[in-house]
C-alpha cells in the first residue's frame, strides 16, 4: 500500500493530510477536518492541476510586458508545455484584464488570459 502525506490548501486550516492509495486507487483519507480536505486530497493524487501564471511581450502598449495565467487549471504535466507556448506570443495593445491571449493552449482547451490593462500608445 502506497502512502502520500500533503499539507492541504483546501482551506486556511492547512491540515496534514495522510492518503493511502492500493493500485493506483485511493483507498482511505485521514486527518482532514473538513470535507474539502479530502476532495482537495483525492484530486491531489490523482489527477493534480495548477493554474499557471508567466509573462508575454506587448506591442504598441505603454507597457511591454503583460502578466498572463490559464483561466482555469491545467493537469500538472502539461505547465511545462503551457509555458513553451507562450514564447512566441505577443500581445498588441490595447489589452484588457481577462482578454483572451491565447486560446488552448497546449491542447487543454483552456486559454491564457490578461492579468493587467494595458494602453495603446
Amino acid at each position: 500500500m502506497e502512502k502520500r502525506e500533503l499539507i492541504c490548501i483546501g482551506c486556511p486550516l492547512g491540515c496534514m493530510i495522510t492518503v493511502n492509495m492500493q493500485d493506483g486507487k485511493v483507498v482511505k483519507v485521514t486527518g482532514n477536518t473538513c470535507p474539502r480536505g479530502e476532495k482537495y486530497a483525492i484530486k491531489e493524487v490523482t489527477s493534480p492541476t495548477r493554474i499557471v501564471t508567466s509573462t508575454v511581450k506587448v506591442a504598441g502598449g505603454d507597457i511591454h510586458i503583460l502578466s498572463v495565467k490559464t483561466r482555469e487549471a491545467v493537469p500538472k504535466n502539461k505547465i511545462f508545455e503551457c509555458a513553451n507556448a507562450l514564447k512566441a506570443v505577443e500581445a498588441h495593445a490595447p489589452v484588457k484584464i481577462g482578454d483572451v491571449i491565447l486560446k488552448d493552449v497546449a491542447g487543454t482547451g483552456i486559454p491564457f488570459v490578461a492579468t493587467k490593462n494595458v494602453k495603446s500608445l
